[in-house]
């Protein structure tokens, strides 16, 4: 018997930007489908029209792009199961929930606002804990069930508004094997009477998405820790439409938590924190408001990709940095975590770091240029690749090359008064003049190599150790007494702002 193929679905709403924890979980979907040799399908589940947001869609296609996520089927790549809008395939889930009133397993509701109101209030008053549509409620209620077969179909005729209601059975134990969680089991008596079909007949997430999964022929559900309440509702879905053979393989991912651990990730903690927890910019289209980016932050998509992969997820090795084919071949669900994963963006800056080194200088030169540019900075390639060689190990992110060569550009007014009291002294006053005298007569290139060559020629001959007196040397030319490479940082400034900067400092610090 051929194994069947494994296709997973992401399948977003339009409400707005696509939030860090639901790419991750694409870039769950993704790894496994790929490992695996199956399909990874997009579906835009957009059945609440009411809180549907111009440009969300372009917004979670480009985001998935940016990270490296590439969908086989989906509503730009088309497919045998078009259309993968919910919204475009309105016709075909009426069948399905008509289906199951015919059988029994759903009904008819036709209750009012009002009425369902104060039946929640009546539960209240009688200190019910969870105030349900269910298998006691409905028979007090205004539905198919208590009204006649002759009065249902009067008010079915008459246009009147109704929703398709589940029929969940009383005392049925409800079990799914979670690949992450293990055996879960419920009691239906925790599971309501969920709408399937809304009055503007429009089916409810839970119809909806088990009707596309089994018709896209989904094999492994693998979503969001706050879908596992749902879950055993959509067991008894498949059950009820007899597709339970069919079943996908549920996987449930678990929560990114806030930066301390204490509670649900959430846009606030961005704010207050100043990170970012979408992967573009989005720009509210009716306030206006702005919300940081990954990507406009400064975060190289592959580092953002080995970052979110370890947000609930570890290879059960010491190794951390992992490009996508190599997360790929490592992924598997055995070693994802039950318990939240703390958004730690501390460790995301880590991550971008190590991918910035690694990134070739030519690339991190086209970068920086327009930024140098903004600042009135007119530098040649040349002299950047010389700033970023010197740089690109001690920064985060590559604008901050920028920012940490001012120093560069502009010798100090003032000097590190803790250096000054430590280590300028009058070793490092002769030291500094005679480096300054050799550099005066000095013809040859103007390289790091020959710098560090003559300092210590320099230096061995007045009987003064390097030790002594280095921290004393980048004071004078920097104004603080630690950075980096101080033979490259000589060569990038030149041999006359070189002797210029340390003219100023023996002449500004006096022993």
């Amino acid at each position: 018997m051929n194994k069947q193929k494994v296709r997973v679905r992401f399948a977003p709403s339009p409400t707005g930007p696509l939030h860090i924890g639901g790419v991750r979980t694409a870039l769950y979907n993704y790894l496994f489908a790929r490992q695996q040799g199956g399909d990874m399908l997009l579906r835009i589940e957009d059945t609440d029209q009411n809180r549907y947001v111009p440009g969300a869609e372009e917004y979670i296609l480009k985001a998935l792009a940016w990270v490296g996520i590439q969908i086989d089927e989906g509503p730009q790549q088309g497919g045998p199961h078009a259309p993968y809008r919910q919204s475009e395939r309105k016709e075909m889930y009426r069948q399905y929930a008509e289906r199951l009133v015919q059988e029994g397993k759903a009904y008819y509701a036709f209750d009012t606002a009002e009425e369902l109101d104060a039946m929640r209030k009546r539960l209240e008053e009688a200190n019910v804990p969870a105030a349900q549509y269910n298998a006691i409620t409905r028979l007090q209620m205004n539905n198919s069930l208590t009204l006649s077969a002759a009065e249902t179909r009067h008010r079915l005729d008459s246009g009147d508004p109704y929703v398709i209601r589940i029929k969940v059975q009383p005392k049925d134990d409800i079990r799914f094997n979670d690949l992450i969680r293990g055996w879960v089991v419920v009691h239906s008596s925790q599971v309501d009477d969920k709408v399937l079909l809304k009055s503007d007949g429009m089916p409810t997430y839970h119809l909806a998405n088990i009707v596309d999964d089994h018709l896209m022929g989904i094999t492994h559900v693998i979503r969001g820790e706050e879908w596992l309440p749902s879950a055993p509702l959509h067991v008894l879905l498949y059950r009820y439409l007899g597709w339970a053979d069919t079943m996908p393989q549920f996987a449930h991912l678990p929560l990114l938590l806030k930066p301390d651990g204490n509670g649900k990730l959430s846009k606030r903690d961005a704010d207050v924190g100043g990170f970012p927890i979408f992967p573009l910019e989005w720009t509210d289209p009716k306030t206006g408001d702005k919300a940081l980016g990954f990507r406009e932050e400064g975060y190289l998509p592959d580092a953002t990709t080995n970052f979110l992969a370890f947000l609930g997820w570890n290879p059960g090795t010491e190794q951390e940095l992992f490009t996508l084919d190599d997360l790929i071949q490592a992924f598997s669900f055995d070693r994802v975590h039950k318990a939240g994963a703390r958004f730690d963006i501390q460790k995301g800056k880590w991550f971008n770091q190590q991918y910035l080194k690694q990134q070739d200088d030519a690339t991190l030169v086209r970068e920086i240029q327009p930024v140098f540019s903004g600042k009135g900075i007119h530098i040649t390639d040349e002299q950047a690749t010389k700033i970023v060689q010197l740089l690109k190990e001690r920064v985060y992110f590559a604008r901050e090359i920028v920012d940490e060569s001012a120093f560069l550009f502009s010798a100090p007014e003032s000097y590190d008064e803790t250096v000054v009291a430590k280590r300028w002294n009058e070793e490092a006053l002769r030291a500094i003049g005679g480096f300054r005298d050799a550099l005066s007569t000095y013809e040859g290139e103007f390289t790091a190599d020959n710098i560090k060559e003559l300092l210590h020629h320099t230096l061995e001959s007045l009987g003064i150790k390097a030790g002594k007196v280095m921290q004393a040397l980048r004071l004078a030319l920097t104004g603080v007494g630690a950075g980096p490479d101080l033979m490259i940082t000589m060569e990038i400034l030149g041999k006359e702002e070189v002797m210029r900067r340390l003219q100023h400092a023996i002449d500004k610090l006096p022993v």
